[in-house]
């Protein structure tokens, strides 16, 4: 291909055409290859905003704070790449090779690449004007603002309607759900992701999003907008149903945004966008596409792997390579809370002969489907609905030979799973990044070009390979293949905890409690060596604490504490704090209760009721943190420690004491065992649950430590976590009496504390310890090791030693020194802290808009004025 270069610098000038993740990617792969050597690139976008991570859009539907830019940035301040926003190039000129911006910036190209993704369409239907869409963070804040403002002027929550039953549809329904709105999604389909899911899994994910509060209307579409004085007031399907709302969504899908390939005369694909060969060329020399507006065997494709794998072709070909896009990844994974949805290769089993291999519970909405060949060997693809746990370790494997019969694979089907496949070297481990299990090894073993001495820690070997940067839900099989190399090499995985200290978290632990160390200094001096990092200090703050039981900001140990654990609260992201009294087993006396409310009509602070069965209450300024808890510890209330890792709370139903159905006291137990392991510090926080009979209304099985009521005692489950990975815990001992199920659970936490790696939650913990759960019951139940009595006397040390971390502050004015805004100004109140009251009579921080707008009440004084009086 020729080039023209311009002005006689000997660098050739690249324009990209749009500012979303394809085009920054590009950026970002010309900035490292090539650094403006031979290249000068200019990135023009018309959003005002950088390049932002369009698959993150539900968080920042959840919450309009999201900082959604994509990472790294450095590219645009460091010369090489030129970054314009709020630019839309308007006019091409493929002879002059110049491109026109909205501002009359007049650019030459020698190569021009257009990523200017795709538009979210919304059908000619009447009242189409007064229709919303789910595409940009204009959008989705505009959505947020929208919603709540009608649920404002109405006076209940706002009906939403979102027309389109796929992934964007679903996210912009959950999300439009969590905001408080009655939310329902239409689909022309006769099931939920019929792209993507057959019908059992689109009936099992039906079942969730149902259970979730969202209605459903499958197998029609929108007909009308109904608008009555401006205002939507329902939308008419073509069924003849009528939905009564205030908005409707379109998430149905993407169209190209190829005008501007259009106008410059270019082949374009059956379905729309430029057509694009295997060298993401167009039909114009020195003009290429890439994303969403690239239609490569005829079909343009909206998922962020292809789209930076197109980028990372350009990028090659521009620099003399010869690269190819040879095949689109459509693999899927539903980013909403609740649901767990994946689907990867051929997952409705087109392939000739191919057979398909299903477990199904539709009652409980689980669903798990492999499609391989008709020999039952080679996998072909998946679908995984309720339970996608097989999906990051069966992904890489597609189009290779399974070691063990299919069934084996799905974890809903009860067998032994495989010990595990060897990854052929083509195997694609992150998709996202186009980066496979080969070039994993490569930069293990150092045959990495760029890094001949190997990648032996899991962020180096990021860094190098950029798997697992993006979506992340790679990260666990990358750490694998890293393990894996390792110990092929004869290389023991290091389990230092950072580049201060040599020793693992539980070798520190034990060298502390033998040598008989008391501070940071004297531990660092014998065992370690520098002056620590922020990795080290908390965790030696918290195993001085476990071991001594002393105050925890005592003794130099404040500074080894992080920002939370400092102020005993947890830092909000307004820099105000959260106040969370402990509330055992959630019962609380009105009195207790009355004090919570005059608090926070006090204070003007937010209150939520919180899923451990606590009173959270949110804005708190830092200087104010001893006055609010001076008047809770005085009403008999002690710290919650949700800022610690420690027990955070224990869950329980009423139990025998009311319920009809119950067969032990589950509050008096769980009562009982949050007041016992109060103030533990951990490796991480700990959960608990008692349910007083087998319906497991406390989720006693969701916790680390859970007990369900038998008629002859308590069941002991251990091991229960939610969170990124949840795992349901699992049975320890069976009909126990209070006496000895305390002294278990005495001996397994304690075995955990000594034991675990450093923020490693209690699931993770047993199944890395070597025998998993059998040695767990074996250490703690039979006592294999001999440690049940010295375990025991542990915790009751702790128990015997415990002091509530608020009431000692308090008592002390030394301690309370640690709590104003500004060193040189004790007295003064931090002024930037901003409200603004919601629809739902409270007051939440201020966004940068609000407080741009002047809708802020600017915080000064200790309390705000509560709505209905004068301001």
């Amino acid at each position: 291909m020729t080039h023209t270069t311009h002005i006689g610098t000997g660098v050739r000038d690249v324009v990209v055409v749009g500012g979303g993740p394809a085009a920054h990617r590009l950026a970002d792969s010309l900035h490292a290859r090539d650094g403006g050597r031979t290249l000068r690139v200019t990135v023009v976008g018309e959003e005002l905003h950088a390049p932002y991570d369009r698959v993150a859009l539900s968080t920042r539907l959840a919450d309009v704070a999201t900082d959604l830019t994509l990472t790294p940035t450095s590219m645009w301040h460091e010369g090489s790449v030129r970054l314009l926003t709020g630019e839309r190039v308007v006019a091409i000129d493929r002879e002059a090779r110049t491109a026109t911006t909205s501002g009359g910036l007049v650019l030459p190209w020698d190569d021009l690449v257009l990523a200017t993704g795709s538009s979210a369409p919304v059908p000619d239907l009447p009242g189409r004007a007064h229709a919303r869409v789910y595409r940009t963070i204009d959008d989705v804040d505009a959505l947020v603002a929208e919603v709540r403002d009608l649920s404002a002027s109405h006076g209940r929550p706002a009906r939403v309607v979102v027309a389109g039953g796929g992934l964007l549809g679903l996210e912009a329904a959950g999300g439009v759900a969590n905001l408080g709105a009655h939310a329902a999604v239409v689909h022309s389909g006769g099931w939920l992701m019929s792209a993507q899911l057959d019908e059992g899994a689109g009936r099992a994910l039906g079942r969730i999003i149902s259970g979730q509060g969202i209605g459903l209307h499958l197998g029609a579409r929108p007909s009308a907008v109904v608008v009555e004085d401006d205002a939507v007031v329902a939308v008419e399907l073509t069924n003849g149903r009528r939905i009564e709302c205030d908005l409707i969504v379109f998430a149905i899908g993407i169209s190209p945004r190829d005008e501007l390939a259009r106008e410059l005369g270019l082949d374009l694909g059956p379905r729309g966008g430029a057509a694009i060969d295997t060298s993401c060329a167009t039909s114009a020399p020195g003009i290429w596409a890439i994303g969403e507006v690239a239609s490569f065997e005829g079909r343009c494709t909206g998922l962020v792997a292809p789209a930076n794998a197109m980028a990372e072709v350009v990028a090659d070909r521009l620099l003399g390579g010869a690269a190819e896009f040879t095949s689109v990844d459509d693999a899927t994974k539903l980013k909403l809370s609740g649901v767990d949805v994946a689907s990867f290769g051929d997952a409705l089993a087109r392939t000739e002969q191919a057979l398909e291999i299903v477990y199904a519970d539709p009652a409980r909405g689980l669903y798990q489907k492999l499609v391989v060949t008709s020999d039952a060997k080679t996998l072909l693809g998946g679908i995984f609905v309720g339970d996608a746990t097989p999906y990051a370790s069966l992904r890489p494997l597609l189009g290779t030979q399974l070691s063990s019969e299919p069934a084996a694979y799905l974890s809903a089907s009860g067998m032994e799973a495989p010990a595990g496949d060897e990854l052929p070297a083509a195997a694609l481990v992150c998709a996202c990044n186009n980066v496979t299990a080969g070039t994993i090894r490569d930069a293990v073993t150092g045959a990495h070009a760029a890094h001949d001495d190997g990648c032996t820690e899991l962020g180096a070997l990021k860094t190098c390979t950029r798997a697992g940067t993006q979506c992340g839900s790679c990260v666990p099989l990358v750490k694998k293949l890293l393990e894996s190399e390792l110990k092929k090499a004869g290389v023991t995985p290091s389990r230092a905890l950072c580049e201060h200290f040599e020793l693992s978290r539980q070798e520190l632990f034990e060298s502390v409690r033998v040598l008989e160390l008391a501070s940071f200094d004297e531990i660092i001096a014998r065992l370690g060596t520098g002056r620590g990092c922020d990795v080290c200090k908390p965790v030696i703050g918290s195993i001085l604490a476990t071991q001594h039981g002393s105050y925890i900001l005592d003794g130099g140990r404040g500074g080894l504490q992080d920002t939370n654990d400092r102020a005993m609260a947890n830092m909000q992201k307004d820099g105000t704090y959260s106040v969370v009294p402990r509330i055992p087993a959630g019962e609380i006396t009105p009195d207790k209760l009355a004090v919570i409310a005059q608090v926070a009509i006090d204070y003007g602070l937010y209150t939520k009721i919180t899923g451990g069965q606590r009173i959270d209450l949110f804005g708190a300024r830092l200087d104010q943190l001893p006055e609010i808890w001076r008047r809770l510890v005085d009403a008999g209330f002690e710290s919650g420690q949700a800022y610690g890792k420690a027990l955070r709370n224990v869950k329980s139903c009423v139990g025998s004491t009311w319920c009809r159905y119950g067969v032990q006291d589950s509050v008096a137990m769980a009562v009982q065992l949050e007041l016992r392991y109060r103030g533990l510090r951990s490796p991480h926080k700990l959960k608990f649950g008692v349910s007083g009979c087998a319906r497991e209304c406390a989720e006693a099985r969701g916790k680390d430590v859970g007990v369900i009521a038998t008629d002859q005692g308590w069941n002991m489950y251990v091991g229960g976590n939610g969170g990124f990975q949840p795992a349901h815990a699992q049975l320890l001992a069976s009909d126990l009496d209070d006496e000895t199920l305390l002294r278990y659970i005495d001996r397994y936490i304690m075995y955990y504390v000594r034991t675990a790696d450093r923020l490693q939650r209690t699931a993770r913990w047993i199944e890395d310890i070597e025998g998993g759960l059998d040695h767990v019951r074996d250490v703690v139940v039979n006592d294999s090791l001999g440690l049940a009595d010295e375990l025991e006397q542990a915790m009751a040390r702790h128990v015997d030693t415990y002091k509530d971390e608020w009431a000692a502050t308090l008592a002390d004015p030394e301690r309370l020194r640690r709590f104003r805004s500004f060193v040189n100004a004790p007295n003064q109140p931090d002024p930037s802290i901003a409200r603004v009251p919601d629809t739902r009579g409270q007051f939440r921080p201020a966004t940068a808009e609000e407080r741009e707008r002047g809708d802020a009440v600017l915080v000064a004084g200790t309390t705000i004025p509560v709505r209905g009086a004068d301001e």
